[in-house]
């Protein structure tokens, strides 16, 4: 892992708090984490193990920091290693078809259900649930799926261009 590849996942990430941050709680304390949008992008524009662990456990820290769900810190840590790393996994399986911006869509629809499972899980395990788990997930883990989606979609195409153009990265992958 190279300086620039460091530098740019801290952009990610420092972008995904302020959108994190921007976003009021609004069920129970719950709000969507557009977090997981910059953390996906990172996985794709960085599909190394090293850089998916180092960007899943800095969002994890981050995004626990500045929830506004009750006992939430320790949920989050735990749920964006595990969902970057079956993110990660579902990436690299779709060798065929991981730069077609459908399958990059769809990788972060599932990958926000699959946070928001996690956290969910984990929360109940370890503080309790403020509302129902059903509840949590209509009013939050949705909308959070909706906007991630729409959000990956508008900036994987810029981010491509961007990673091409500057030759940031090494990944052959990329076909546009």
């Amino acid at each position: 892992m190279n300086t620039k590849n460091l530098v740019a996942l801290a952009l990610l990430v420092g972008m995904g708090a302020v959108l994190h941050l921007a976003i009021p709680g609004f069920a129970f304390g719950m709000k969507p984490d557009m977090m997981l949008a910059m953390m996906f992008l990172g996985i794709v524009l960085f599909p190394d193990s090293k850089s998916v662990l180092l960007i899943s456990l800095v969002t994890g820290v981050i995004s626990g920091l500045t929830t506004s769900f009750p006992g939430g810190l320790i949920p989050n840590i735990i749920d964006k290693p595990i969902t970057a790393f079956i993110f990660f996994g579902l990436f690299l399986a779709l060798k065929k078809f991981r730069s077609n911006i459908i399958s990059i869509a769809a990788l972060t629809a599932l990958g926000t259900i699959i946070s928001g499972t996690v956290f969910l899980g984990s929360a109940y395990l370890i503080v309790g649930l403020p509302g129902s788990f059903a509840g949590l997930f209509g009013l939050a883990v949705l909308p959070a799926t909706a906007a991630n989606t729409l959000v990956m979609i508008v900036l994987y195409p810029i981010a491509l261009t961007i990673v091409k153009r500057t030759k940031l990265t090494n990944n052959t992958t990329f076909s546009g």
